[in-house]
């Protein structure tokens, strides 16, 4: 195979790092273009009293190369037909793989009409740049079957992900959670780098489906499972699932609103995916069980304490928390649990699961956020305080609230009850005489915990009074356009999720078969 028809395999892949290497391009340009207009004002002073910012145009410019860039990427997941593994499933085409591929893509755009409400980011060109390079990372995590590609992809998006955390400068905040990402980041990599070495090294190759043929059939090593263990560790990092959540509140809140919401929707779907993928393709056989009264050594039972642990500590810490950002943070951790049950379940309906959730999770935090967006814009704050009164200020935006945080709760007719639903069921079905009830129930007192923190946040926004008068009220009428867009725009999805969810679950099942 040559560079041209590995060029026509990994289209959408090439067509977003040609959009990134734009965008560096012209934020370039005009930055230079910019800094010697800023000198040239800062002579002449301001005429009027009126300032005009010379920032705003490179912003517009680069998002929307971007947002064109991952549409004809998007284009080009859907009409590329070729079908297969290619270079020992380093690339593998598959239904799943573009279904999810273009979910991601619509995440990112998504998450670029949030950064145009960021108007106090510096070099913003280069802000839309990485997000376009996470997004690369994530796809090739998503199209691939194979332990090395998939490191590096895991990689390319976390070095990303560390940038746009901490890429405020003028934030304390966003340098600490961009440090402690990093960190406890920099750790996970090891951790996963060393689970792989020992596959490889017990197994002799690091092609999922030239795993699964190893390892079928014969027992589960001490080093294997070892190596298990580690790989788990690393990428449950990655989804923010107890005991190792403990940089996520911290990037929730620190870094960069669009840079929260990306981590909490992008990377959170191409995690549960490729998890799921080398759990259930790689080491199905090796799964054990997690049944109460049949414990058996293998990845089930460590994805199941994991579960708990997160709905556990996810909820209950998130009762306490002032902050709305820190509070769908603990939320995340507590969800991370939730979605893991499908594959404790294990086989199709699991695996669909999983996919199901996940996907809904994450058009619904990314809804969540393009409301908190508006409501940072407008407040300068994010507290649970500075959402009060939200009800006359933006009913609309009150009522998106209001969708998203009951859709999280699990309360019908939202994508959210569907997607729990679909979860508990497969779950119960799992194993025999019902053995994984003791993780349902946990789940379930989980979600009964949680409905009290997300009823809190909408008591605020619906009874509470707005502790300023009406030039607050005048902030909220003129805010961001793109934050309500996004905020509304998901909301009608997941309403509509809710109606019909045979919309979403019918194309996963499809690429299942």
């Amino acid at each position: 195979m040559n560079y041209l028809e590995l060029l026509q395999l990994a289209t959408p892949e090439a067509i977003v790092v040609a959009a990134a290497l734009l965008i560096l391009t012209i934020a370039l340009l005009t930055g230079h273009r910019s800094a010697q207009a800023g000198v040239s004002l800062t002579r002449r002073g301001t005429a009027g009293g009126r300032h005009t910012s010379t920032e705003g145009a490179p912003m517009g410019v680069c998002v929307a190369v971007a947002a064109l860039g991952l549409a004809l990427a998007a284009a080009a997941v859907v009409r590329l037909t070729i079908r297969g593994a290619f270079f020992n499933e380093m690339l593998v085409l598959s239904p799943l793989n573009s279904l999810f591929k273009f979910l991601v893509l619509v995440l990112a755009f998504f998450t670029l009409l949030l950064t145009l409400g960021e108007r106090s980011l510096p070099n913003e060109g280069e802000y839309v740049a990485i997000i376009l390079l996470a997004t690369v990372g994530l796809m090739l995590l998503i199209g691939s079957e194979e332990l090395l590609m998939i490191f590096i992809g895991l990689e390319l998006t976390g070095l990303s992900l560390y940038v746009l955390t901490a890429f405020d400068r003028a934030s304390l905040l966003s340098a600490e959670a961009g440090l402690k990402y990093f960190l406890f980041g920099s750790m996970a990599s090891a951790f996963t780098l060393f689970g792989l070495s020992l596959i490889y090294g017990t197994c002799g190759t690091t092609g999922l489906s030239a795993i699964a043929a190893e390892v079928k059939g014969r027992p589960l090593e001490p080093l294997l499972f070892l190596a298990l263990v580690m790989t788990l560790i690393g990428f449950a990092f990655k989804i923010a699932a107890a005991p190792f959540h403990f940089w996520a509140p911290d990037a929730y809140q620190g870094g960069p609103v669009p840079s929260a919401a990306f981590i909490a929707s992008g990377s959170k779907v191409a995690s549960f995916v490729v998890l799921a993928k080398i759990l259930l393709l790689g080491f199905g056989s090796e799964a054990g069980s997690a049944l109460w009264h049949a414990f058996v050594a293998g990845w089930q039972p460590v994805l199941a304490i994991l579960a708990a642990l997160s709905i556990v500590i996810g909820n209950l810490v998130a009762l306490v928390q002032k902050n709305v950002r820190r509070l769908l943070a603990y939320s995340a951790v507590a969800h991370a649990g939730y979605t893991l049950l499908g594959l404790i379940a294990n086989g199709r309906e699991g695996f669909s699961a999983t996919l199901f959730y996940t996907t809904i999770y994450a058009l619904t935090l990314l809804g969540a956020f393009g409301v908190v967006a508006f409501v940072r814009q407008t407040s300068g704050g994010d507290n649970l305080t500075d959402f009060a009164g939200l009800r006359w200020r933006s009913p609309l935006l009150a009522g998106c609230m209001a969708v998203f945080m009951l859709s999280l709760a699990g309360l019908p007719p939202l994508a959210g009850f569907f997607g729990k639903f679909y979860l508990f069921a497969a779950t119960m079905r799992a194993g025999a005489g019902h053995g994984l009830l003791w993780l349902v129930v946990v789940a379930l007192f989980g979600s009964l915990i949680s409905l009290y923190y997300y009823l809190i946040v909408l008591k605020v926004i619906f009874l509470d009074k707005a502790p300023s008068t009406a030039g607050a009220q005048l902030d909220f009428a003129s805010g961001d356009l793109m934050s309500r867009f996004v905020a509304t725009t998901l909301a009608a999805a997941i309403v509509l999720i809710g109606v019909a969810p045979s919309s979403v679950l019918d194309p996963i099942l499809a690429a299942l078969q």
